[in-house]
């Protein structure tokens, strides 16, 4: 029997400093999670042994004794914390599910993926980044509404309903906020009013788009100006549909987009990829996720059933898709 390690951070070990905004810990798994993910991983024939964060494995890097580790870590601070864990199996020559360290860098900082996005022509909002309030002296970058997001946050940190900005003035002040909250330079778009989608990927050489999901808020899929925040994450507002209401061709399309979005970044086993479609049907990649969400309330059960997995079995599939890659029998 393999034996498989898990890998993660916990919102319960999250410890708040002074001046944290209070999402700080929006990236970390509930301890409900991990049971769930280690009891799916178990059910399908492995071993299970939980390592826990980056300071776990580096304290067990010589010991660590499994077979892959499967890992959904989500590391701390910087904009390189996603790939501290896939740093340290690297150095120990410990193979592990998921997106290497250069992908996990490259994808949680957006600026560097949607530079990724435009020279392999794949569709992503317009942009431009502040990374101080002086160099904000006009607003003949893009046209209003925008929306202002922090430039290496991940599950909606940092976005509320002022993100979306309707003048120069919005826009300095959420900008200012971001800057000064989350230590980092602020990610401005173009704000795409309209539908939202989100895509699992699963598969290396030839990865498959799990079936497109719709998102809704607030019962509408019709969305317009309303968009994923930390606080309808947080609710009972957000809802996700799948097979999304819309055309085959449009779901098609969404779909081809999400796998050379993530052949663009070089993702392995499993990500997701979260789309806007504008009112005349063009669809735009919003951001690339390789470390997705694997809670029983995410996308990944959803389209596990709506291909005939249980959510077990569904991550039963992504294990052996990394072992596959591996050479690993």
């Amino acid at each position: 029997m393999k034996t498989v390690g898990l890998t993660y951070d916990l919102k319960t070990d999250y410890k708040f400093r002074a001046g944290d905004p209070p999402d700080a810990n929006a990236e970390y798994d509930h301890p409900s999670t991990i049971d769930i993910i280690a009891d799916a991983i178990a059910s399908q024939g492995y071993k299970v042994k939980k390592i826990g964060n980056a300071l776990n494995v580096l304290e067990q890097l010589d010991k660590l004794d499994v077979d892959i580790v499967f890992n959904i870590s989500e590391g701390s601070t910087g904009r390189n914390r996603e790939s501290q864990v896939p740093i340290l199996l690297e150095m120990a020559g410990v193979p592990y599910v998921g997106a290497d360290a250069l992908t996990l860098s490259l994808t949680l900082d957006k600026v560097m993926a949607k530079k990724v996005f435009i020279s392999e022509n794949i569709p992503t909002p317009k942009f431009f980044e502040v990374k101080n309030i002086e160099s904000l002296k006009d607003s003949d970058h893009l046209k209003f509404p925008l929306i202002v997001k922090p430039r290496f946050e991940g599950s909606s940190k940092g976005l509320s309903e002022k993100s979306r900005v309707e003048n120069l003035d919005e826009l300095r002040k959420q900008s200012e906020y971001l800057i000064n909250t989350y230590k980092q330079p602020a990610l401005v778009e173009e704000f795409i009013s309209g539908l939202e989608f989100t895509v699992a990927v699963i598969g290396n050489d030839n990865p498959i788009a799990l079936p497109v999901v719709q998102v809704k808020i607030d019962g509408e899929t019709k969305l317009g100006d309303k968009f994923y925040t930390f606080a309808r994450i947080s609710s009972d507002r957000l809802e996700y549909v799948c097979p999304a209401e819309v055309s085959k061709e449009l779901s098609d399309k969404i779909a081809d987009i999400a796998v050379k979005a993530y052949q663009s970044v070089d993702c392995r086993d499993f990500g997701r990829v979260d789309f806007r479609v504008d009112n005349a049907g063009n669809a735009y990649v919003l951001e690339i996720n390789p470390l997705p969400s694997l809670s029983t309330e995410d996308v990944f059960p959803l389209v596990a059933k709506e291909i005939g997995l249980t959510y077990n079995e569904i991550i039963g599939k992504i294990i052996k898709i990394a072992l596959e890659r591996y050479n690993i029998k």
